[in-house]
């Protein structure tokens, strides 16, 4: 083993950069947030629909065929009443008297107003209603509007699995996203919020764009059937009724410009509240045992407090567009009701036109109404969409060698050729750093906290990226093997335990999930887990919970050592790894490990020196530089830096032929 030392002091970098403490205790403050970009970020959601192309065409053209027969039914509809007006009229007149003859002796009694009326319509004087003709016509209307609404089902179960799909390939590119960035980006972003854009930010994408999508489209093609019927009835109505168009697009302009910012602030606001909860919950016997209850309820309703805000605000202001709307709608039926009323005096239109119109008015208001009571949806749609393409904008870990070297006789040999890192670039951590670790070498890592002990192993597991340097495996460079590849040669427990929810089998299997039972057994009892599981009611199908804590501190590490034992791997990482158990049980597990150490490459980060004195070397960190290196007895002979560690951890005296 060889080291060339640092030409100058390297300053210490933070073990993990960012966040806040784990109660939520301290004011984080928010990150500023740009305003939605409600155009692009819009047209990006709607390009998440590119592979659904042909259904999407589906979708336009049923909805094409449903509101073109929605259109065409008050068109029928107002036959019908030309028909049961008609007849009443006609029905009132001499019986075998022209049509011609019975307008012009109204005319001839001054009766202009009912003459004009006449003249308009379509009716044989002395005959009643056309019972027939009625008939008909009405099982017309009934057949539009069962075909219009059986196409109106087909489209909406076609949008509905449009969007399923589109939010299926959705999650799953967040899913692989998340799998893609570097560990930096997790160390920095609170877990709660980056939970809240893979689960509430999608689901509230994935119902906007149910609710908005065959909506909007309906709207769309309603406005601009209508829109052609009103025309070809009377242009002049029309007229009247596209005046209140201009205001609308204004007053919808308007407000939801000012809502924009509060949607926007909503989620971000849901995001901090969530991860306020998360962190509340995970360190909840921290929060009991310093009776900090009182302080983590007081942060939670301010957080909530804030979301109530910018929640109301944006529901409030959106939600003022219908009413306003509405009110237009309302001035503008009242206008074409009698322009409309004075026409059919004037013979101009048949009563059945007017009504045919004023249902056209409606239809053409109520769409409009629609697009703008969705605008809040929409607002709130892409607010989420736009937090889920921030996470799938982030910058990804380095990708793997486009060409990856595979280590044909793997032994476990580890190089540090100058390597420099530092989380923060204005904080220099390790700087032109070179080590050899010889293969089946047992390396001890001490140090005072802050040191780089850790940072030490991640950069061997590409958990980050060298500023500076190299380091190889077996001779080949850790950037030429794919992260799979390292990471499968590397075996490692840490200080914090981490179990999943499954049995205690499942987790010790994790570490190889092809192993048998003789083999998890094995692992397990090597490791000292077979000591306890049989007091177990289950034994070894335990079920752990999420958080493991149906499991002592102990326990779960040492089901993460049998992990470690079960991959076997040709180089192993021991972060502090028997930081949890009692000094009983360290004894044993220290005999385990150096069964397991034997023939391997191995790095042990100790604070309590006595579990490293049979390290073949022991490296002596401080400021990310080594400092000092040798073994437990040469380094008490020399009296320096671990020395001074050691005799602290010690009341007896340390001699200085002491050996372990």
């Amino acid at each position: 083993m060889s080291r060339t030392g640092t030409d100058s002091p390297a300053r210490p970098g933070p073990a993990a950069p960012g966040g806040r403490g784990p109660l939520g205790m301290g004011a984080m403050a928010a990150a500023p947030q740009k305003p939605l970009q409600f155009g692009p970020s819009a047209r990006r959601l709607l390009g998440r629909l590119r592979p659904e192309r042909t259904g999407v065409v589906l979708v336009l053209a049923l909805a094409v065929v449903s509101i073109a027969l929605n259109v065409l039914g008050p068109r029928v509809l107002g036959h019908a009443t030309d028909l049961i007006f008609s007849g009443a009229i006609g029905r009132q007149l001499p019986d075998g008297a022209a049509k011609d003859d019975v307008v012009a002796g109204l005319r001839a009694d001054g009766q202009d107003t009912f003459a004009d009326m006449l003249t308009g319509m379509d009716v044989v004087p002395g005959q009643g209603v056309d019972i027939d003709a009625l008939r008909w016509v009405l099982i017309g209307v009934l057949m539009i509007y069962l075909g219009a609404s059986l196409f109106a089902w087909l489209q909406a179960y076609l949008v509905n699995e449009i969007v399923q799909r589109t939010m299926y390939r959705l999650r799953a590119d967040v899913e692989a996203k998340l799998n893609r960035l570097p560990l930096r980006y997790f160390d920095t972003s609170p877990r709660g919020d980056v939970l809240s854009r893979v689960t509430n930010d999608i689901d509230n994408v994935s119902q906007t764009m149910t609710q908005t999508m065959s909506q909007l489209i309906t709207s769309l093609l309603t406005v601009l059937g209508v829109l052609t019927m009103m025309v070809l009835i009377s242009p002049l109505l029309a007229l009247i009724a596209l005046v209140t168009v201009p205001l609308s697009v204004i007053v919808t302009a308007v407000i939801a410009k000012r809502s924009q910012k509060q949607f926007v602030a909503q989620w971000k606001h849901t995001g901090d509240l969530n991860a306020h909860v998360e962190e509340s919950y995970t360190g909840h016997a921290l929060v009991t045992a310093f009776g900090r209850q009182d302080d983590v309820e007081r942060t939670f309703r301010a957080k909530n407090e804030e979301l109530f805000e910018a929640s109301f605000k944006a529901q409030f202001i959106s939600g003022i567009i219908r009413p306003v709307l509405m009110f237009l709608g309302s001035l503008n039926y009242v206008a074409i009701a009698v322009v409309g009323g004075l026409r059919v005096t004037s013979g101009s239109m048949t009563l059945g036109e007017v009504q045919a119109f004023i249902q056209y008015s409606q239809q053409f208001t109520q769409p409009l109404a629609q697009l703008a009571s969705m605008a809040n949806l929409l607002q709130s749609g892409v607010a989420s969409a736009e937090r889920v393409f921030e996470l799938l904008d982030e910058p990804e870990q380095e990708p793997d060698a486009a060409r990856p070297v595979a280590i044909d006789a793997p032994r476990g040999r580890v190089e540090f050729d100058d390597v420099s890192f530092s989380y923060d670039p204005d904080a220099p951590l390790i700087e032109n750093l070179s080590l050899t670790v010889e293969p089946g070498t047992t390396v001890a890592i001490v140090g005072p906290t802050g040191a780089g002990k850790t940072t030490l192993v991640n950069l061997i597991m590409r958990f980050y990226e060298l500023q500076g340097g190299r380091i190889r495996l077996d001779g080949v460079d850790v950037t030429e093997l794919t992260r799979a590849d390292l990471r499968s040669r590397i075996g490692m427990v840490l200080q914090d335990s981490w179990l999943f929810g499954g049995t205690i089998r499942d987790n010790i299997a994790y570490g190889d999930p092809s192993a048998s039972d003789e083999q998890i057994v094995a692992a397990a009892t090597a490791a000292y887990v077979d000591r306890f599981v049989h007091s177990l009611p289950d034994g070894y199908e335990t079920v752990i919970d999420e958080e493991g804590d149906n499991l002592s501190a102990g326990e779960k590490q040492l089901i993460t050592i049998a992990r470690a034992f079960l991959a076997n791997r040709e180089i192993l990482i021991l972060d502090e790894a028997t930081s949890s158990v009692d000094t009983r049980t360290e004894v044993l597990v220290q005999e385990a490990m150096a069964a397991l150490r034997s023939g391997r490459t191995s790095f042990v980060i100790a604070h309590r020196l006595s579990t490293i004195r049979d390290a073949d070397v022991i490296l002596v960190m401080r400021a990310g530089r080594i400092v000092e290196q040798g073994s437990h007895a040469e380094l008490l002979r020399r009296r320096g830096a671990y020395y001074e560690l050691y005799a602290s951890q010690f009341t007896q005296p340390v001699t200085e032929g002491e050996t372990p």
